[in-house]
Formats: structure tokens, sequence, C-alpha cells
């Protein structure tokens, strides 16, 4: 594995670098930097922004608008936005949904939406958790039952993110209750809009508005809808979390949160002198830094063998794992750095709009990372039987 990059590559990554010194707005870099949630207008507004760019599907070939970049260029380009305090686009439609209709999708439906995608004139929420099947999935119980052109729905879904926003959802569905429980799943394309849905919502524990529990009541729904065949489900589930736990490991975001928190430990005082002049702090920032270096590299290995023309494998659960526990020891940091700066609680008072003033509502919302996207317990079964050739016990 080489970890050099060439000429071309720096140069490419000088000119990232420019556009998002450039082009970010100062009211975003703000939000991202102190942990505030980004409203509906910010997310589309920045969205649009990037793909007018060319900067919104990366890792998307260039027959469907995408860039063609290699790995490394779409890493490079991760870094400086990240390094830039710019947000992510949404990734329900460009990292998970875009992918699965290249690889699934009917003619029709990649003609539809994928433009739409990009445009972010679709907003896409994903239904896959169930009240009873979370982390195992394949016991999901919502049915879909064909009657002539229409598959008719009953069931619910949980912590569906931004499912309020949405006017689309991608949603696992059971279509055969006979053989195994994951030969009996379908993937469908659901209009939000559509009698028999409702949506309420789900105050998360940061006191935000992110999650929802969605009931369909005798819903129809065209089987034009299905994506790849009825009973395919399960492998497009499967294919669409490989892209979803490697990008959710979140290297790039993470490595400027520590370039944040050093930043600040040199600035913030205690008992006068700077923070980072305290041997219990470095030992903590190395620490983190360390895990995250560990991480950084690990993830540099998938960027090798994608660059070679590999598919994602079990690597993916273990950047899940690693990268939410580095998200998690990392906004623990800011808790402990911003001190009385991370009291306030959605409204900063008297202290004003500190790098910290959303702080705890991160630390608190990011208690779920290491459960969202795949528990860690699950990814360490993963792991073991596809690296260790075991089961669990």
């Amino acid at each position: 594995m080489d970890l050099s990059f060439s000429d071309s590559e720096r140069a490419f990554q000088g000119e990232v670098r420019a556009w998002f010194a450039a082009n970010t707005p100062a009211h975003l870099r703000r939000k991202v930097v102190t942990g505030q949630m980004l409203n509906k207008d910010d997310i589309v507004r920045w969205q649009r922004r990037l793909d007018e760019q060319g900067y919104l599907v990366v890792g998307w070939p260039k027959e469907h608008g995408g860039p063609g970049w290699t790995p490394t260029q779409r890493y490079l380009f991760d870094l400086e936005r990240a390094a830039a305090n710019a947000p992510v686009g949404l990734s329900m439609g460009v990292i998970m949904l875009g992918p699965v209709l290249m690889a699934f999708g009917t003619e029709a439906q990649k003609a539809r939406y994928l433009p739409r995608i990009r445009r972010c004139e679709d907003w896409w929420c994903q239904g896959y958790s169930e009240p009873g099947a979370g982390s195992d999935l394949a016991s999901l119980k919502t049915s879909a039952v064909a009657d002539g052109d229409d598959y008719v729905i009953n069931g619910s879904k949980i912590w569906t993110t931004y499912a309020h926003w949405a006017n689309m959802m991608f949603c696992l569905v059971r279509t055969a209750n006979s053989g195994k429980k994951q030969e009996g799943i379908s993937f469908l394309l659901i209009e939000m809009d559509r009698p028999g849905i409702e949506v309420r919502p789900i105050v998360s524990i940061d006191g935000e508005h992110h999650l929802n529990q969605v009931f369909f009541t005798d819903l129809r729904v065209p089987r034009s809808n299905l994506v790849g065949r009825e009973g395919q489900g399960w492998e497009i589930a499967k294919y669409l979390l490989t892209h979803e736990r490697t990008s959710i490991a979140g290297v790039a975001d993470s490595k400027a949160a520590l370039a944040n928190l050093y930043a600040e430990a040199a600035q913030r005082r205690a008992g006068g002198r700077p923070l980072l002049d305290d041997p219990a702090v470095r030992i903590k920032l190395a620490r983190a830094e360390i895990d995250l270096m560990a991480l950084e590299y690990t993830n540099l290995r998938v960027l090798s063998s994608t660059a070679a023309g590999k598919a994602p494998g079990p690597e993916s659960s273990l950047l899940k794992i690693m990268g939410t526990a580095v998200q998690q020891t990392l906004s623990e940091l800011s808790v402990e750095f911003g001190a009385e700066q991370a009291w306030p609680w959605h409204a900063p008072g008297a202290l004003g709009e500190t790098d910290h003033a959303h702080a705890m509502e991160r630390y608190a919302f990011l208690r779920a990372a290491t459960i969202y996207g795949g528990s860690d317990e699950v990814q360490k079964t993963v792991l073991a039987k596809s690296l260790l050739g075991k089961t669990a016990a």
C-alpha cells in the first residue's frame, strides 16, 4: 500500500481547499464547530451549492453525474471538506440509495430518481429498523402483500431520521414468510404523501427532533416501486449498509474535531496556564490521536483495496466500531474542555455562542453512535464470522 500522494493529487487537494475556504458560509461553519443542528434549509442550500460545483455525488461514476474521481481524490476531498468545518450533503440519497439504484434499479428508476437526488428535489429517509427489529433487522415484520398492480403495506418503522422532512422513503418490507427470514424481504421506494402513512416525532436525548416512528396502515404502493427482484431486499440491504458503515467511520470529521480541540486547549486557560500545558490533558489528546491514527490507517487500507477494484468487506464493520468510539471520545473531551461553556442547553445565555455551546447536546446524542447503523455487538459478530470463521457463543 502506497501512502504517498502524487503531485497531481496534491494539486487537486489545493483546489478543493481553496474552494471550501471561499464558498462555505460562515453561519454553517459556526454550526459545525459548535455542534448545532442544521435546519432543512441549511442542508438543501448547501447540497445544491455542492452539486453546482460538482462536489456532491463524488462517489458516483461519470455516467450518472459524478466527477469520476479516484478513491484517493474522494478521500482528499473529504479531508479538506471537514478541515474547513463544512457540513456534508444529505447521506441518505447520495451515499446510500444512489449506489443501490445504480446497482439494482431499473433504467426508469435511475432516470427518475438519480437526478432528483443530486438537485435535492427528493429528501429520502430510511425505513429499516422496527420496534422489534433493530440490530436483528432480518426479523422485520412490516408486510407488503401484492394486490393487483400495488403492494398493500402494514407495519411500522422506528428511529427514522428526518422522516418529518422527507418526501420519499426507501424501505425494507416482508413480501414472504416461507423459508429463511432473509429470503422474504424486499426493497421498496415509498412516496411519503400517500394515504396510510403517519409520522410521529421522537425527541432524542439531545432535545432535538431528528427521529420519528412511521406507521403504515393499508398503504398502497405501486409494484413498479420495487427495486431489484422480490425477495432480493436482504442482498440490497447488505450492499447499502456496507456503504453506510464505511462512511459512518467519519475519519475526516474526527480529524477536524481533534484539530479544533488542540486549538481550544491551547487557548483555554486553567490555573493561569493553557490547558495544553497540563500533562493529563496532553495524555487524553494523545490517546485520542493514536486511536484516530489507527482508524485512519485502516481506512486507508480499505481505500487501497477499493482503488484496486475490490468491494469493501468486513473491514466496514471494523471502521464502524472504531469510528463511532473515536467520535464519542472526542465529544467527551469537548465537554471537558468547555467546562462552564458546555453547561448551557439549547440556549447560550450570558456566556454567548462559544465553541462549546452545544457540546453537551452532541455528547448526549453520540451515546447512541455505537448502536445506530449496526450495534457494536452485532459488528463484532460479523467480524468474528468473516475473519475468524467462528460463530457467536
